[in-house]
């Protein structure tokens, strides 16, 4: 065999290494960009539940803030009671 044939042998062998690699660079990168994907769908409909969720605490929220449910929990859990108008004392700064 002569050194050029050497040299082309070699030179192809190297080339072949490197498309394989190459293909199988490319194959990952394919299955990882996959499951990537699958996981920004998976936590955006995790969002989507988030958010959903926090839409109905803050309802709950401003459900149980409103006067007449305060005033209602105070009296029947509480034992509260709204005192005497001539107990009521202001206090100005």
């Amino acid at each position: 065999m002569r050194a050029s044939q050497a040299t082309s042998v070699v030179l192809i062998g190297t080339l072949w290494v490197a498309v394989l690699l190459s293909a199988a660079g490319a194959v990952y990168c394919r299955y990882r960009s996959r499951q990537l994907f699958i996981e920004l769908e998976r936590l955006g409909a995790q969002r989507d539940n988030l958010d959903i969720q926090w839409g109905q605490l803050q309802l709950e929220q401003s459900a149980w803030s409103t006067h007449a449910i305060v005033e209602s929990v105070a009296g029947e859990k509480l034992h509260m009671q709204m005192p005497a108008p001539q107990n009521i004392v202001i206090v100005r700064p």
